[in-house]
């Protein structure tokens, strides 16, 4: 269990301007340690690491959008359950579990 909230914050993690500034000084480092095996391969892969972060950032972005709307939208609406607001804290198998278990319901 863990394990599997250990991924979950590093996933959110990688979504902070932080993980851009690591990336960034891997870069600078290898060219400045080693500037003759900074050949293209090497500069593909750091465009690679720098646009897997940038999809990254914009899904987080897109996710918390979407998570603050449908808060607004179970706060207007009174009969919402409250049960349902927990689940950001829940780790994706479990919200998976919970959607499965009321679907079979309805």
């Amino acid at each position: 269990m863990r394990f599997r909230s250990l991924l979950t914050d590093l996933g959110t993690w990688t979504a902070s301007p932080y993980a851009f500034v690591i990336v960034a000084i891997y870069g600078v480092s290898w060219l400045f340690f080693s500037p003759a095996t900074l050949e293209w391969h090497g500069l593909a892969t750091l465009i690679t690491w720098i646009m897997t972060l940038f999809i990254q950032r914009a899904e987080h972005r897109d996710t918390q959008a979407i998570h603050a709307k449908l808060d607004e939208l179970l706060h207007v609406h009174g009969d919402a359950r409250n049960d349902i607001t927990q689940l950001d804290d829940k780790e994706p198998e479990q919200i998976e579990a919970f959607r499965d278990q009321h679907t079979r319901a309805d």
